[in-house]
């Protein structure tokens, strides 16, 4: 499982706009939202670099935690 800081996802809108752009890569991908914590983990078949472009891609600033 791959783990991801995100700051700049503050809402559910946020959750749902990276879980759907990881989904539409891998729709067996586990993805696990943490507002408060913006944390975002990820069990997928993809790359933990694809993974986190898909987040960019989304709008948003991943970080490896």
């Amino acid at each position: 499982m791959y783990q991801f800081n995100v700051p700049d996802m503050t809402c559910g809108h946020c959750a749902s706009a990276i879980t759907k752009a990881l989904k539409a890569e891998d729709a067996n991908a586990t993805v696990e939202v943490s507002l408060r914590e913006h944390l975002v983990r990820v069990e997928s078949k993809l790359p933990k670099e694809e993974i986190a472009q898909r987040i960019a891609e989304a709008g948003y600033s991943p970080a490896a935690a």
